[in-house]
């Protein structure tokens, strides 16, 4: 009789098994969500066949994920970040509407001219206030943690309401658009501070572009970089690194305002690829959803990409799976919540073994 389960570090952890983890994960969530899709009447087959075309065929739907994907990718990296060094960042969708507002504020404002500036100073100054508004809203929770030893969940995650709230009293007063009939929104960015679209007849846009290239300079930092080595290094054991000589509670610091800026980009970003102004529905969840791409990616940088667009990939095909065969567009959510559960699972099992007694 079996009265126990107990779990043992295998000796080795096979680089394979960490690599074929988020297959398998994928594998075992859309198979889990199949019951959920037969209770909704919907053609199995036909249902993740739309889920699939829906994303990524065409040029049309591919375009659309790549939209899709690329706040995501932001965020990804900025929970990435914070994770690597064991600092749980929870409130990148707060640091993504401060990066939105003060994009806006920077080059929106002032009778939508911004500052009367040369575009070329304008859009590099609205990308540094949008990284600065991220990091900002950060340093907080950084600081109660480092000085106070606050649990920076709690104090990360109540950040995301207070920015919002913060958000729409912006909106409804000082930065309201008096052309947007009553409607809360920001006014808009000239349109020469817009990013350009990288393909005609489509929303994908160059944001796509800087995106990739923080990825890889999020994963040159990380593995070439000091400052890499010590938040892989605080993130492993903290009293190790202590002990080592390394200022630990200032890698928090550093680690938290650079989460913090990636997540603020992210908003930046947004604004200036695809909004053009700031709305409170402007993200449906970016920054949540940039956790779950974290530990899809096992913290790599470069993965984040690859599970950024696998998420928008079931966000924009969950919408056409939607409106082929009426399943409802919240299985997107499942699917999500469902794969995060799975990957963690999976991750576990291929670090460690389990021994029934």
């Amino acid at each position: 009789m079996i009265d126990a389960m107990q779990l043992i570090a295998r000796p080795v952890t096979s680089r394979l098994l960490l690599t074929l983890a988020p297959l398998a994960a994928i594998a075992f969530t859309l198979l889990a969500v199949t019951p959920l899709l037969a209770w909704a009447e919907a053609p199995i087959w036909q249902a993740y066949a739309e889920l699939f075309i829906g994303a990524f065929g065409g040029a049309l739907p591919i375009t659309e994920t790549l939209t899709r994907a690329t706040p995501l990718i932001l965020t990804g990296l900025a929970a990435a970040v914070a994770f690597r060094a064991h600092l749980y960042n929870i409130g990148a969708e707060g640091q993504l509407y401060f990066g939105a507002i003060a994009a806006v504020l920077v080059g929106g404002m002032h009778g939508g001219r911004g500052f009367d500036l040369p575009v070329y100073v304008l859009f590099p100054a609205m990308l540094i206030a949008g990284a600065l508004a991220g990091a900002l809203l950060m340093a907080g929770p950084a600081l109660l943690k480092t000085r106070f030893g606050v649990d920076e969940v709690v104090t990360t995650l109540l950040t995301n309401f207070i920015a919002l709230l913060f958000v729409s009293m912006l909106l409804d007063g000082p930065m309201k658009d008096p052309a947007a009939l009553g409607w809360p929104q920001s006014v808009a960015i000239p349109a020469e501070l817009e990013l350009p679209r990288l393909a005609a007849r489509s929303r994908v846009h160059s944001g796509l572009l800087i995106a990739l290239s923080l990825a890889v300079l999020v994963w040159i930092v990380d593995r070439f970089t000091a400052f890499g080595f010590e938040m892989r290094a605080v993130g492993a054991n903290a009293r190790a690194a202590a002990f080592a000589g390394m200022p630990v509670q200032v890698v928090v610091a550093k680690t938290a305002l650079f989460s913090g800026a990636l997540a603020g980009l992210a908003g930046c970003i947004e604004v200036a690829g695809r909004a053009g102004y700031v709305t409170l529905d402007m993200s449906p969840g970016y920054g949540y959803t940039g956790i779950v791409i974290a530990m899809l990616a096992q913290l790599n940088p470069i993965a984040v990409v690859a599970a950024a667009i696998f998420v928008a990939g079931i966000l924009v095909g969950a919408d056409s799976m939607s409106r082929a065969i009426a399943v409802p567009t919240y299985i997107a959510d499942v699917i999500v919540a469902a794969s995060l559960i799975a990957m963690l699972v999976a991750t576990m099992l291929a670090r460690y073994r389990i021994l029934w007694r």
